[in-house]
C-alpha cells in the first residue's frame, strides 16, 4: 500500500530512519515508528499542507474503493480554500471518482467534500454486471 510508503518517507525525511542525521534519537522519541493509517469513510486533512495531499489522497481513494465504500468524505477545512481546490482538482481527474460535491452542514459544509465512486463491476446497475 502506497499510503504506508508515504508515511515511511515522511518519517525518513524527519530523520527517524537515517542514523547519519543529527538529532535522530530525538526524532525517534518525538515521532516513533511509522503507523498504518486505518481507511474509513472519511479522511481529515487538517494536519497536512496542500502540497502533501496528492499521493495521500490518491492512495486513500484507491483503498476506500477497494474496501467497498460507495462514497467518502474528505475534510479539508474552511480556511482560504487552497486545500479545497487542491482536493477537488485531484477528485476531478481521479478515475475511480464519478462525482463530488460540498458536504451538507451536518457533514462539514464548505469545509468538506463528498466524493462518490463509480459502481464496482459486481454491483447492480454497473455496465460490467450486465454481461
Amino acid at each position: 500500500m502506497r499510503l504506508a510508503n508515504w508515511w515511511e518517507s515522511f518519517f525518513k525525511s524527519a530523520g527517524t530512519q537515517n542514523p547519519e542525521v543529527p538529532g535522530r534519537d530525538q526524532a525517534d522519541e518525538e515521532f516513533g515508528d511509522p503507523v498504518t493509517v486505518p481507511v474509513g469513510d472519511s479522511l481529515d486533512l487538517h494536519t497536512f499542507r496542500p502540497g502533501e495531499v496528492g499521493d495521500l489522497l490518491e492512495d486513500y481513494l484507491r483503498e476506500a474503493y477497494l474496501k467497498g465504500y460507495r462514497q467518502v468524505r474528505i475534510i479539508h477545512g474552511k480556511g482560504e480554500g487552497v486545500m479545497k481546490r487542491r482536493v477537488q482538482a485531484i477528485l476531478g481527474r481521479h478515475p475511480l471518482v464519478c462525482s463530488f460535491r460540498q458536504a451538507d452542514e451536518t457533514g462539514g459544509g464548505w469545509g468538506a467534500t463528498i466524493a462518490e465512486f463509480h459502481a464496482r463491476p459486481e454491483e447492480p446497475g454497473s455496465r460490467d454486471s450486465r454481461r
